[in-house]
This record gives C-alpha cells, sequence and structure tokens, in this order.
C-alpha cells in the first residue's frame, strides 16, 4: 500500500464510528497496524481475517511473489510469522482469524462500523467477499475498497466491480485517493 492511500485509509478510518471493524486481506499487517491505530484513537475493535498463504499475485511465478515468506517445511508462502508482531502490538484492539472468508461468512452475524476489503483480488472471491460482508454494515458505516483501478491497463478489475455494485447497493462514495475508494452506506 502506497504512503499515500495508507494515510488516506487512517484517515477515513479515524471518521468511522466505535463498534466492529472488519479487514478482509491482511497479508504482513501493514493496513492492519493502520486501522488498529484508527480503531485504538476511536474505541473500535478491529478483526482481520486472512488465510495467509498470500493471494494469486503472491503465488510463485507471479510479479509479487516473495521468496523470504515461503515456509521452508510446507513450501507454501505464509504471512502469518511476519504479522504476529503486527497483531501483538494490537492486542488490546485487534482480533485475527486465520482461515478463508468463505469459512468466516458462514458464521459472521455482526453488524460492521467499518469493512475494509482488500483480499484477493480474483473476481469471484472479490464478489464473495463484498456480497458475504457488505450487508453487515450499518447506516452511515463505512465500506473502503483497495487495488480499484477503472482502467484494466492499470490492474486488475474485481475491486473496481465491488465499487460499481456497492453504489447500486446503498452507497455513496466519499473520496479516493489512488486505488482506495471510501464509501459510506446510506440505504
Amino acid at each position: 500500500m502506497p504512503v499515500d492511500e495508507g494515510g488516506a485509509l487512517h484517515e477515513a478510518a479515524l471518521g468511522a464510528a466505535a463498534g466492529t471493524w472488519l479487514e478482509i486481506g491482511t497479508y504482513c499487517g501493514k493496513s492492519t497496524l493502520l486501522l488498529g491505530d484508527a480503531a485504538r484513537i476511536v474505541g473500535a475493535a478491529l478483526v482481520t481475517v486472512d488465510h495467509h498463504h498470500g493471494s494469486e499475485e503472491n503465488q510463485p511465478g507471479w510479479e509479487w511473489h516473495d521468496t523470504s515468506l515461503v515456509d521452508e517445511r510446507s513450501g507454501r508462502l505464509d504471512t502469518l510469522p511476519h504479522f504476529r508482531p503486527v497483531l501483538d502490538s494490537l492486542a488490546d484492539v485487534c482480533s485475527a482469524v486465520v482461515a478463508t472468508t468463505e469459512v468466516v461468512a458462514r458464521w459472521w452475524n455482526s453488524p460492521i462500523e467499518l469493512l475494509f476489503l482488500d483480499g484477493n483480488h480474483t473476481e469471484q472471491t472479490a464478489q464473495h467477499d463484498y456480497r458475504a460482508f457488505a450487508p453487515y454494515v450499518r447506516i452511515g458505516g463505512l465500506l473502503l475498497v483497495h487495488d480499484v483501478f477503472p482502467d484494466p491497463a492499470d490492474g486488475g478489475q474485481a475491486p473496481w466491480h465491488v465499487v460499481q455494485a456497492a453504489l447500486s447497493d446503498g452507497f455513496e462514495q466519499m473520496d479516493r485517493c489512488g486505488s482506495l475508494r471510501v464509501l459510506r452506506r446510506i440505504s
């Protein structure tokens, strides 16, 4: 996440109500640190969900593959050990769920004041994550979507399609910074 988008994420989170905040896509925890700091200030509780084996673009042969994150025992990408210090630093405001969003969606039933979508960017998973968790965003609550690229030449289209769906489903765009979109539920 570029520095300016991280600052915008933090600033938007400071405008969210206290209550439950949900982050989809933790990776090593850069955005979690920003959201956790804002949650501490606002008095919110942050839940972050990730299976910690990376998205498609993090796998071998892809542009964003980092061999230093591969577990020697399993041979799989594993960001959980790198995330642990972040979680420890946010122990008073953050809970981590290590699972796929498909598993978490089966039992999630809490109202959400802030939903940050930055998980797997395949069309199927991005749409699943939006459809599974956005209905829990309260009126006035925030939906933040990262890696939104209207032009396919700039990046994948799944987050862009999520924003388009949200605009049709009772959200309005409040702000944008680079590829970050900030929306508020109005109905």
